[in-house]
C-alpha cells in the first residue's frame, strides 16, 4: 500500500509563491520518516529542513511539487477564485500526475471545514476519489482523501510534504532576492523586512512580479502612504 501526504508553504505571505507538495511512501516506510526526525516544518530550523529534504527524497516513492507564482495567484483572485480553490486545484493536479498507485492521501486542510477542502480536491481531479467524512462526495472507491486540520503534526507523510514545500519556497525566496536586489525577508506580513520592502516598492516597482495584489496587507500599506502624503499637503 502506498499513501500520500500533501501540505503547502507560503499561504499567508504577501511576497513570494505558494508552494504545494505531495509525497508518497510505502505504508511500511512511514515510520522511517518519523525516525529521521520528520515533523511539521515550522518546528524545524532551516538547516534541519535542508538536511531532511534530501533524506525524504531517498525514502519516498514519489514526490510532486507545484510552485504557484504570484501572477497565477493574482489572476485567480481577479477571477474570483479563492486561495482555497486554487490550492485544491493544484493538489488535484499533483495527485493526477502520480505514477504510483496511491490508495490514500492525507491533506493539511486550510478550510475551516476540512472535508470541504477534500471535496474541492476530488472535484478537480480526474481520478476517482472518496473524501472521508463527507457524505455523498466523490465517486465510490478510488483514492481515499483525508483532509484534516494540523495533519502536518499528525502524519509523518504530511510532515514530509511540509518540509519539501518549505525548502522549495525558501529557495524561491532567495531567487527573488537575487533577481530584485532587495532584501525581502520571509515574505510574511509579520516580518519588518518584508513590510519595508513593500513600502519601498511603491516607488521602485521592482518587486511587482512577486507581490500578491489582492492582499489586505498591501492595501493597508498603500492607504498609510496616501495618508502620509495628505498630511504633507
Amino acid at each position: 500500500m502506498i499513501i500520500g501526504g500533501g501540505d503547502e508553504a507560503g499561504r499567508g505571505a504577501v511576497i513570494g509563491p505558494l508552494v504545494v507538495s505531495l509525497v508518497c511512501v510505502g505504508k511500511g516506510k512511514e515510520k522511517k520518516l518519523a525516525d529521521i526526525g520528520v515533523r511539521d516544518s515550522k518546528l524545524l530550523t532551516r538547516r534541519k529542513r535542508e538536511f531532511l529534504f534530501d533524506e525524504i527524497k531517498g525514502i519516498c516513492e514519489e514526490i510532486k511539487t507545484y510552485v504557484i507564482g504570484n501572477e497565477e495567484i493574482n489572476q485567480a483572485m481577479k477571477n474570483g477564485i479563492s486561495l482555497n480553490q486554487l490550492e485544491a486545484m493544484r493538489f488535484a493536479q499533483l495527485v493526477d500526475s502520480l505514477e504510483s498507485d496511491v490508495s490514500r492521501v492525507y491533506l493539511d486542510s486550510p478550510d475551516v471545514k476540512p472535508e470541504r477542502f477534500g471535496v474541492r480536491v476530488s472535484l478537480s481531479s480526474n481520478k476517482p476519489m472518496r473524501v472521508v467524512g463527507a457524505k455523498g462526495s466523490g465517486r465510490r472507491g478510488g483514492i481515499s482523501i483525508i483532509a484534516e486540520h494540523k495533519a502536518d503534526s499528525r502524519y509523518p507523510v504530511v510532515s514530509g510534504a511540509s518540509i519539501i514545500a518549505k525548502v522549495t519556497r525558501d529557495r524561491e525566496m532567495e531567487r527573488i532576492e537575487s533577481a530584485s536586489g532587495i532584501e525581502i525577508g520571509s515574505g510574511y506580513p509579520s516580518d519588518n523586512n518584508t513590510i519595508e520592502a513593500i513600502k519601498a516598492n511603491l516607488s521602485t516597482r521592482r518587486l511587482n512580479p512577486y507581490i500578491r495584489e489582492y492582499w489586505k496587507t498591501l492595501d493597508r500599506i498603500k492607504q498609510r502612504k496616501m495618508k502620509e502624503f495628505e498630511d504633507l499637503v
